[in-house]
């Protein structure tokens, strides 16, 4: 009997491998994803700069001077922070807050990917009303201070196009979030991301051998169609359907490797994941010193150098 109808994935003409540079960058949907490498033991770098959620915040961040000055403010206490980023950056100096977002910038484009997964949310941007700066985050500074816009669809493609040619030697992946933004109603939710949708898909048509996408959003809304596979909120999606997605991700666009490396990894996954009562016990030692081991033999054994 079959009770659901799957999503349809365009499998990669090139599937990624253990040893592929892979970046993921957007909304927190993007951590999810990543920390789910993550758990399998892969080197990934994730959301260096945060949570972003539209194409313009992951543009600016991307291509702005991060040494000018009106990009940062001061509140209250005293703490600097960035318009462009989230509060992971903030800082009791200017410097100290400059510093570190130079050094997250300077560590994507250290890190070289070969593969970069761009997780979108929404069209809507938020602009600074003295200065019309469009900030990534609006670190709950009173609502009068900003103007609330929406990416046309002319624009939404013109903003992944610069992306696109700004990592012109780089795999793009895209991603539609299956978060559902409530705050902006479930009929204007939609609207945003059929804009998201079409902009991917004429960027995938005009750089057919870079650009491919990933159907997250649709496997959340046609193959989980059910609130239990949603958390708390019925806004984000729950773990185990972080982890269904996660499953089909993989399948389709990780090679047979990875496929083998999954399942040897999965009990050393499992083994990380364990609490002891007692910490301080031989056994638990004995344990630990065993996993080190199998972390080490799996090492050898695919050719990977990871820091665990």
């Amino acid at each position: 009997m079959k009770l659901i109808t799957p999503v349809e994935i365009e499998p990669l003409s090139q599937p990624m491998g253990l040893h592929n540079r892979i970046a993921f960058i957007g909304s927190c949907f993007a951590e999810y994803i990543g920390a789910r490498m993550r758990q399998s033991g892969l080197p990934v770098l994730v959301n260096p700069f945060g949570v972003l959620f539209n194409p313009l915040s992951i543009l600016q961040v991307l291509t702005q001077d991060l040494t000018t000055k009106s990009l940062y403010f001061q509140d209250e206490d005293k703490r600097w922070h960035c318009w462009l980023t989230d509060s992971h950056f903030s800082a009791s100096t200017l410097d100290a807050c400059k510093a570190a977002i130079l050094s997250a910038r300077g560590r994507l484009f250290e890190w070289r990917p070969d593969t970069l997964i761009i997780t979108l949310g929404t069209n809507r941007y938020y602009e600074r009303v003295d200065s019309k700066l469009i900030v990534g985050n609006c670190h709950k500074r009173p609502k009068a201070e900003f103007a609330e816009k929406t990416l046309r669809l002319e624009q939404c493609i013109a903003t992944l196009e610069t992306i696109c040619e700004l990592f012109a030697r780089t795999r793009i992946i895209f991603t539609v979030s299956p978060y559902r933004y409530a705050k902006y109603g479930f009929h204007e939710n939609h609207l945003a991301k059929s804009i998201l949708l079409m902009a991917i898909d004429a960027v995938q048509r005009k750089f057919p051998e870079q650009v491919a996408y990933f159907p997250a959003y649709e496997i959340q809304l046609d193959e989980l169609r059910d609130y239990r596979f949603y958390g708390p909120d019925m806004l984000h999606p729950s773990e185990q359907a972080v982890d269904y997605i996660w499953e089909r991700f993989a399948e389709s666009f990780m090679d047979d490797e990875a496929h083998r490396y999954f399942y040897d990894y999965e009990p050393i996954r499992k083994a990380l994941a364990h609490r002891p009562d007692d910490p301080d016990s031989p056994a638990y030692h004995r344990f630990r010193d065993q996993t080190q081991e199998r972390i080490h033999e799996l090492m050898a054994k695919y050719h990977l150098n990871m820091d665990l």
